[in-house]
């Protein structure tokens, strides 16, 4: 009989620690790249573990852009614009995880706008952990809080272990509560301007932004004074009464190009908000086209 017996001992430079690490979990997900996804430059004010367990691809940020592939890990710090874009076919599958509470340096102690390595020869624990993260998440039994902590725990010392970046657990580089709001309203109103057409409900809002959507609809309010749904249906009149100064478009194609349902409702929307027609509006306003 072959019997092995392992002995622990601490040791004396790296004494154990009761503390356990300040760090919350705020997501996780598992997403495949298809070509209906909008990739657009996004921050936030935590940091991201970005793990591809398929596909190749580019990962973008305001100043860099390099190509990812299977077992690729982004270590994306707080407050840093990013996006990811795939390749053809060899479409993306990747596990995101939101950390709030840390941020990662070099050796040296250097701030890391991100961090790249491949963890192909860990890709065995890499999923292991992840996914049963997210079985945890899913299935919310009993005790699943402290077994999620504890398998993040391990999960950021396995980071730690084999990177370059070290896990940081500092407010240090977070930015201010306002100054996160301000952030995240500026990426909301960006979103809009640039996505208006698309079918956005606050739900979507709240997705992108991971803020429950009725405090996201107040600290809106209050940076912009109007709210993300009527900030994004003048956001469509306002395209509205260019197009129909500009075009030649039917007023049903119009309603449908810029977000509507459908024409009564843009048209009811658009009296309400312009006291006048679309047809009476194009007719006053297009005497020299």
């Amino acid at each position: 009989m072959a019997y092995h017996r392992y002995i622990f001992t601490e040791p004396e430079k790296e004494a154990l620690s009761n503390e356990r690490l300040d760090i919350r979990l705020l997501y996780i997900s598992k997403s495949r790249y298809d070509r209906n996804w909008q990739s657009i430059l996004h921050s936030h004010a935590f940091a991201e573990l970005f793990y591809v367990i398929h596909g190749t691809g580019v990962f973008q940020t305001e100043n860099d852009s390099f190509p990812v592939a299977e077992d690729d890990l982004v270590l994306i710090n707080p407050n840093v614009t990013h996006t990811e874009f795939s390749h053809g076919e060899n479409a993306l599958e990747y596990i995101v995880l939101g950390l709030d509470g840390i941020s990662f340096r070099s050796s040296n102690n250097t701030f890391l706008p991100y961090t790249i390595c491949n963890l192909r020869s860990n890709r065995k624990e890499m999923l292991f952990y992840t996914q049963t993260l997210i079985q945890e998440l899913r299935e919310k039994k009993e005790n699943y809080i402290n077994i999620c902590q504890n398998l993040l725990e391990i999960l950021i010392q396995l980071v730690d272990r084999n990177t370059i970046a070290t896990p940081k657990l500092s407010t240090t580089d977070k930015l201010s509560t306002t100054d996160k709001l301000s952030r995240e309203c500026h990426f909301i109103e960006q979103y809009l301007d640039e996505h208006f057409a698309e079918d956005i409900n606050l739900d979507t809002l709240s997705e992108l932004t991971y803020m429950n959507k009725y405090y996201m609809v107040h600290v809106f309010t209050r940076y912009k004074g109007i709210s993300p749904i009527n900030y994004l249906i003048n956001r469509r009149i306002d395209e509205a009464k260019e197009l129909l100064t500009c075009s030649n478009l039917p007023i049903a194609k119009i309603a449908q190009s810029v977000g509507f349902s459908s024409q009564s409702y843009f048209s009811q929307v658009f009296r309400k908000e312009v006291h006048t027609t679309p047809g009476a509006y194009r007719k006053n306003n297009s005497a020299g086209r």
